[in-house]
Order: structure tokens, then sequence, then C-alpha cells
């Protein structure tokens, strides 16, 4: 059997990477493509870190930091999955795919969806809004903690990536790139 081709997803708070995800699904027509986001691996409530806001003092639960979510059991369920030639393409999407060293060397193709923050939080304000959360209330989290978790956890790992993927404006042409490169690398070994 074949092995899958793994890609992993990585970005900002949303930067587009679940967009991109189910984009680049669509676009691979004909092929077994299976996404894993990142946020299904959260640990329960109780078990997350809480951190303090570095300027407010303000205590968080932190869900944009490493420890918030069961990174081993991903990174082995990746490995699983990967074993069972199960899919032809794997795409793994969330804010640490590029953070965690288990699941690096597992990563076929790693990306990295950039968007300026002004628009990441405006996106996200739209998100969670829909989801009930008051302005005040993701306004408040975004300011005192996860700007400074992006710095710290996630923008670090754009250094990691093979591609930087626009995550303002999306390409068709990237797309499509992209969509060609993996039906060869799936073709060729």
């Amino acid at each position: 059997m074949p092995t899958p081709y793994v890609i992993g997803i990585a970005g900002g708070s949303a930067s587009g990477k679940s967009t991109f995800a189910k984009a680049l699904k669509e676009a691979l027509t004909g092929l077994d493509v299976h996404i894993i986001p990142v946020d299904s691996y959260f640990k329960p409530r109780n078990q997350r870190p809480y951190s303090k806001a570095p300027v407010t003092g303000a205590m968080y639960v932190d869900d944009n930091h490493p420890l918030t979510m069961d990174l081993p059991k991903l990174a082995q369920d990746l490995k699983t999955l990967i074993e069972n030639a199960a899919h032809d393409v794997i795409v793994v999407e969330g804010l640490l795919p590029l953070w965690d060293e288990n699941l690096l060397p597992l990563l076929n193709l790693k990306l990295f969806i950039d968007c300026r923050p002004d628009e990441r939080i405006v996106r996200r304000l739209r998100r969670n809004m829909a989801r009930g959360l008051t302005f005040d209330e993701i306004a408040s989290v975004y300011l005192d903690l996860v700007r400074y978790r992006h710095d710290e956890y996630i923008e670090t790992t754009k250094w990691r990536a093979d591609l930087i993927l626009n995550g303002s404006n999306p390409s068709d042409a990237a797309l499509d790139m992209l969509v060609n490169y993996v039906k060869e690398k799936l073709t060729c070994c």
C-alpha cells in the first residue's frame, strides 16, 4: 500500500488554515483526503494550563499554549493513520503542527498561512461572536494573551514551513501549484 502524503498547515488564529485545508481537499479530486484539526486534540478544560496576561495580570485558560493540546496523542494517531495507509493525503491543520518536534518528521509538506494581525482579530471577532461570545470577551483574551502566544508559539514556526501562503488573499495559482505538486508526489513515490 502506498504511504499517505502528509501536509501540515499552521498559522495564527483565524488566519485561514481551516478554509485552506478544505479548499485543498476539494481541489484534490479523486484522492481520499483526511483532515485532522489540531483543535480536536484540546485537553479537557480542567487539564489546560492557566496563564497570567503579561500586561493586565488577568488569568485565562491558555488555549494557545502547546500544553493545552494532547500533541503526543495527535502524533500517535497520525503515525497510526500513516502505517495503515487509510488515506491518500492527510492534512493536519491548526495552530501548532509545526511546533511539535514529534509531528514535524511525520509531515511531508509544511505550510504556514500568514495573515496580518488586524485582519485575524476581525475574523476572530466575527467567528466567535457568531458562536455567542461578546465583543469584550473576545477582545480581552486576544489583547491580553492570544497575541503574545502567537508571537511565542505560532509566528516562530513560520520558519519551519516549506511554503508561506497568503491568508489575506488566497491565491488560486498557489492552490493549483500545490495540488499538482501533491499529485506528482503521490504518483512518483
